[in-house]
């Protein structure tokens, strides 16, 4: 039992403290409350050992980032404060296949089938460009180029359309809300 709890020990120390500056950064770009980042990263870290008392793992970062991908997540939900950049960073990260069993498998199938649900029921324009910027990884301008819209367009549509697909994906109708915007002024109102 203590070569366990030592061979565990050493491990945290050489391979996932050296980890915490990009962590901890993880932690900022993906949560809102910048008080949070120290206890968020202390959690992480529990569940990391936690996990790793079982098998330590072979890819440590791979693993150290996606205990903190699904913690985020699961806080998020818990609280159900999501931001747009927790969605669209972590699933840009390559974390590899997460072999942690049959049943995170199967809630991530589930997701996907509700994130599948969410997409088809944005606007046409809308979702073509959820599409092409998050699946099939276009940047803004290629985006822009191949649907024939503007930039600032292509944006709006982003913003709107993860907003509406977090909001599917926390049990909300996953309509998109236009802000309300003021009177335009006509040239006659400048003079």
């Amino acid at each position: 039992m203590l070569d366990e709890e030592a061979t565990l020990n050493a491990w945290f120390c050489a391979e996932v403290l050296p980890l915490e500056r990009a962590l901890t950064s993880f932690i900022r770009r993906n949560w809102r409350v910048a008080a949070d980042v120290t206890d968020l990263r202390q959690d992480i870290y529990e569940r990391a050992l936690a996990g790793a008392r079982q098998a330590i793992p072979t890819h440590t970062r791979r693993y150290l980032f996606t205990v903190a991908r699904n913690h985020l997540i699961n806080c998020a939900k818990r609280g159900q404060v999501v931001s747009i950049e927790l969605v669209a960073d972590t699933s840009a990260l390559d974390l590899g296949s997460d072999a942690f069993g049959t049943e995170r498998q199967l809630t991530a199938r589930e997701e996907l089938r509700r994130a599948q649900q969410g997409l088809d029921q944005l606007p046409p324009r809308c979702r073509e460009v959820i599409w092409l910027r998050k699946v099939e990884g276009l940047s803004t301008r290629e985006t822009a180029e191949r649907l024939g819209i503007g930039l600032d367009t292509v944006e709006k549509q982003i913003t709107q359309g993860m907003r509406a697909l977090v909001d599917f994906m926390l049990g909300g109708d996953g309509k998109i809300r236009r802000p309300l915007y003021a009177r335009r002024r006509s040239r006659s109102d400048l003079r």
